[in-house]
């Protein structure tokens, strides 16, 4: 079993930055897929990075704005995945999922919500204009 528990959100200006940070428990995060996700208030949760053994995936809206990392550690003390978040707009206002992916096909960039197995609660991101 997987907790992920997300953290970094807030509200900041267009143009500005922020890093989220998702912290697991329970095992190691090195063999798993992660990604981050968001949800805007009406709408589906949508796709916004993800990293695994193949590489690193964007969703279109944010590449070269974002960027995906992780910090695996055996001893769970830095089990941690990131997403910095540079230049951002109204538009990137959500709520922010961190979700972890122990099995997947190998061909898969991971970048659907029902390849992944555990997720966290979320932490909101408000970007003002």
């Amino acid at each position: 079993q997987v907790q992920l528990v997300e953290s970094g959100g807030g509200l900041v200006q267009a143009g500005g930055s922020l890093r989220l940070s998702c912290a697991a428990s329970g095992h190691s995060l090195s063999s798993y897929g992660m990604g981050w996700f968001r949800q805007a208030p009406g709408k589906e949760r949508e796709f916004v990075a993800a990293v695994h053994w193949r590489g690193e995936y964007y969703a279109d809206s944010v590449k070269g704005r974002f960027t995906i990392s992780r910090d695996n550690a055996e001893d769970n003390a830095k089990n941690t995945v990131y997403l910095q978040m540079t230049n951002l707009k109204p538009e990137d206002t959500a709520d922010y999922f961190c979700a972890a992916a122990g099995v997947w096909p190998d061909t898969s960039p991971l970048t659907s919500p029902v390849e992944y197995e555990y997720w966290g609660q979320g932490t909101q991101v408000y970007v003002s204009s």
